[in-house]
């Protein structure tokens, strides 16, 4: 456009503004003068070309009045813009306009006849229309005199009169109305203050005064506004009972009950507060797991939300398990803590309300409000199993959703501590005994329980097969309730409990008095007590060498290192016949007093002789104890797994140190019917003796072979060939020594696991303990005999005697060399003995073990040696 002005100022034509006069379509329009329509008759044109050059134009110059023709030629113009083409563009459209300005002037000189008729007709119109006017004008005039004289002054009055009054009660019913406009803006006041009995109350008398103004058309709709309001209060009182099923608070439900009641919706109220706790158990439950889940997941793309939960239980991982459960019982505990204060403000009411009406309006009310009390009675109480039995089977699904075989023993036990507390949350909240919650537990525990114990088994031949059975030191006043996993038998089989703590323990045995919904009540939750409680004690068994102090240690092996364990007779240069006996006697009755004695009898001077194994076991027994005390229907299964670990302990040491084909072959008796009969059980029901991959389809099926443990070998650490330690004296007498030991731990623990089995399987655990635990000190001898068979050369003692001459005929005055030789060999062994003593401890039942095989393998040799001689010895 700038290019067009700057062009057209150049060759001195006026802008298309300043020749608008010359194309505008008014100018085309205008009537032309006489002057111009006469000059127009006076150009010769020829009809023929006057047509053309109309017909030349284009018809978009007859499509409106609107057309502006002056933009239309201003943008056909050519970019490229040239003198002389525009010149004869513009003689072109002066030509059109020539041309159609004759024709409009044409026709205007062949209609104006016409024109002059029309407009006398006009005229006389106007005047006849002037004159109606003047007659209007004087109606009107006498019209306003009658008016004055007659209407204002009289029947003016009287309709004032009437019209005031009609206005009066007019004003008073739109006092009213805006009144009953102006409570909507309370009532949401009310609603946001959860006064819902007052708006509730108020929404009623708006409705009742309403219905006085109905005939009005903006009460009808008030009305029908009124109706929506209280809908919508009853809505938001659904809402704030919803509300009531996760926090109860007292005012606020006393104000949802008393909007019910003024609703006349008591027993409503009552069912739908039954189908909000079940809707509060789902999405309570539904929610936290749910909230574990994605928190696991991370970025996953799972839909989650759309799971259904059974499904959502599965994907909850091993690490977020329990966290989640405790959170799960938390938010179910306080469901029904809100439940069980319902029915307790329920209960309140029921007795404040015991008073008799005063007249019959209030007994016809009064027998209502009974009739509803009853309602609600019997409803709470029917929903108290029907609310335990959602959560039962809530729980359920996530107990079964995880496997938990791969569980942490302390972890699972947690998980059993949890589920045995909201156990008893259910049993103090309607009496149930949770068989729901029993079944699924049980079914999670066995299973945990055979993949644990099987494991477990496995870590105890890897343990014994690594034993190197060196004594580990453990303090003096050593005692099971000092490890942790004998923890929870309380603080009753400790010697010693600091006054303080018993002071802790009798306040929450008072505590323990109250039931669990009187102790949180008000705050708090019974299951965090489980992340809150830590053992704060540590484990003080240990001793720094295995004794408290050399003084100690001292007095502990000066019994051994003296000559008290060696009989008189063997101190004598020479033995007589006739007094020989005496000692042997005396003996004797010292074997008899020390058998009436434990065989093994802890006391503060002698620190019981452990291994890493045996503590190792011990611990396992606790936390076998601790399960089965929590979970009680598979007592029999935890008793059995713990009899499976001491027969295998037991099974062992006879193996690395008992088994002797030796004494086996020589009838001597040193393995007892009872003894061999429990060995051989144990191999039979125990002991895989099959290699691995050998045999496989000849003998008992695979799940039995599961159950089974290959047989443990012993380290090759341990040498019981070495005549300068006495063949692993010291190894052997920790071996059997801590099996002693296990066997009276497992004596003091048999009350207690006689309480825990089941009455039918009583006959087990009796053979049990008469059959395989007290054969467990059976084994000194057959574990010794080798020690003494082997410490004491009798075969050179047999040469010596088969050398000495019988036939003499005089008695000698000292006895032969081979008797000297005897005593040489017990002095030697009991010199060792005292040198193997300052490393382990040797009881006195090992002790008399041990002399006792020497001396019946003497009294053997002498049998035999005096049994191949041809004459009378001289001296025994």
């Amino acid at each position: 456009m700038q290019k067009i002005k700057s062009l057209m100022a150049r060759q001195g034509l006026k802008s298309p503004q300043e020749s608008m006069a010359e194309l505008s379509p008014v100018e085309n329009l205008r009537i032309p003068s006489k002057e111009e329509l006469r000059e127009l008759r006076q150009q010769p044109i020829d009809p023929q070309a006057e047509q053309e050059i109309i017909d030349s134009i284009g018809e978009v110059y007859f499509s409106n009045d609107s057309f502006d023709m002056v933009q239309h030629e201003l943008e056909k113009l050519p970019p490229e813009l040239n003198l002389q083409e525009l010149e004869e563009y513009r003689d072109k459209l002066k030509r059109q306009q020539a041309a159609v300005s004759k024709r409009v002037a044409d026709l205007i000189l062949e209609k104006q006849p016409s024109y002059v008729k029309e407009l006398e007709r006009v005229t006389a119109l106007q005047t006849n229309l002037q004159l109606a006017a003047v007659i209007c004008t004087n109606a009107r005039r006498q019209l306003n005199v009658a008016k004055a004289g007659f209407t204002e002054a009289s029947l003016g009055l009287l309709a004032n009169q009437r019209r005031r009054q009609l206005l009066t009660g007019l004003l008073k019913s739109l006092r009213t109305i805006k009144t009953l406009q102006r409570t909507d803006v309370r009532l949401s006041e009310m609603l946001e203050e959860e006064d819902y009995p007052g708006a509730i109350q108020l929404c009623l008398e708006c409705q009742k005064a309403a219905s006085t103004f109905k005939h009005y058309s903006c009460i009808s709709e008030l009305n029908s506004k009124l109706q929506d309001t209280l809908e919508q209060i009853e809505e938001q009182l659904d809402v704030a009972l919803s509300k009531t099923c996760k926090h109860f608070d007292v005012l606020h439900y006393t104000k949802v009950q008393m909007a019910y009641t003024l609703l006349g919706k008591t027993q409503t109220a009552m069912d739908q507060l039954h189908m909000h706790f079940t809707q509060a158990i789902h999405n309570t439950v539904f929610q936290v797991v749910l909230g574990y889940v994605e928190l696991c997941a991370g970025n996953a793309d799972t839909k989650f939300q759309k799971m259904q939960y059974k499904d959502l239980c599965t994907h909850i991982t091993l690490d977020s398990y329990i966290p989640c459960l405790m959170d799960l019982c938390k938010a179910l505990w306080e469901v029904m803590l809100s439940y069980h204060r319902t029915m307790q403000w329920h209960e309140e009411q029921d007795r404040q309300e015991t008073t008799p009406p005063p007249d019959e309006l209030a007994a016809s009310k009064s027998d209502e409000s009974i009739v509803d009390r009853s309602y609600v009675k019997k409803k709470l109480e029917h929903g108290l199993s029907r609310i335990w039995q959602d959560v039962q089977l809530k729980v359920k699904s996530y107990i079964l959703g995880t496997d938990m075989s791969n569980f942490k023993f302390d972890d699972f036990i947690v998980v059993l501590d949890v589920i045995s507390r909201l156990m008893q949350v259910g049993e103090e909240f309607c009496g149930s005994k949770s068989e729901v919650l029993q079944e699924s537990i049980k079914r999670q525990s066995v299973n945990y329980f055979k993949n644990y114990h099987r494991a477990r088994l496995e870590e105890l031949r890897m343990f014994l097969e690594n034993e190197t059975w060196e004594l580990c030191p453990v303090k003096s006043n050593f005692n099971i309730a000092q490890l942790h996993e004998f923890k929870f038998m309380g603080q009753c089989r400790s010697p010693s409990v600091s006054p303080s703590r018993q002071a802790v323990s009798t306040s929450y045995a008072a505590q323990e008095d109250q039931s669990l919904f009187q102790q949180y009540v008000q705050d708090g939750n019974p299951f965090e007590m489980h992340i809150e409680e830590k053992e704060e004690e540590t484990e003080d068994v240990l001793a720094s060498n295995g004794y408290e102090s050399d003084e100690l240690e001292k007095s502990v092996y000066q019994e051994y290192d003296s000559d008290s364990d060696v009989p008189e007779e063997l101190k004598q240069d020479y033995v007589d016949e006739q007094t020989g006996d005496a000692p042997l006697k005396s003996g004797s009755r010292d074997t008899i007093r020390s058998k009436r004695k434990s065989d093994y009898c802890l006391n503060k001077a002698n620190a019981p002789i452990l291994t890493n194994t045996t503590l190792n076991v011990i611990r396992l027994v606790g936390k076998y104890i601790q399960m089965m005390n929590i979970l009680k229907p598979i007592a029999f299964d935890v008793i059995h797994c713990v009899s499976q670990l001491f027969d295998y302990y037991l099974y062992a040491v006879y193996t690395f140190f008992g088994r002797n084909d030796m004494y086996e072959s020589s009838g001597l008796g040193l393995i007892s019917s009872r003894l061999r009969t429990t060995l051989n059980r144990i191999q039979e029901s125990l002991i895989d003796m099959d290699p691995v991959g050998e045999n496989a389809g000849v003998h008992a099926p695979t799940e039995d072979r599961k159950e089974k443990v290959p047989s443990p070998h012993l380290s090759h650490l341990v040498v019981l060939t070495n005549s300068e330690t006495l063949y692993g004296l010291a190894q052997r007498v920790v071996a059997t020594e801590s099996l002693a030991c296990l066997a009276e731990l497992f004596e003091s623990l048999q009350s207690h696991l006689d309480a825990m089995m089941p009455a039918a399987k009583k006959p087990f655990l009796q053979q049990f303990y008469s059959q395989t635990v007290s054969t467990a000190s059976e084994l000194r001898k057959p574990i010794y005999w080798v020690v003494a068979a082997k410490a004491i050369d009798y075969e050179q003692m047999l040469l010596m005697m088969a050398g000495v001459k019988w036939d003499i005929r005089e008695i000698m005055s000292q006895h032969n060399i081979y008797v000297d030789v005897l005593l040489k060999e017990f002095e030697q062994f009991n010199k060792r003995l005292g040198e193997v003593s300052r490393h382990v401890r040797i009881p006195l039942p090992v002790s008399n073990v041990l002399w006792e095989h020497c001396i019946r393998l003497a009294n053997r040799t002498l049998v035999e040696g005096l049994g191949t001689g041809t004459g009378r010895p001289k001296a025994t």
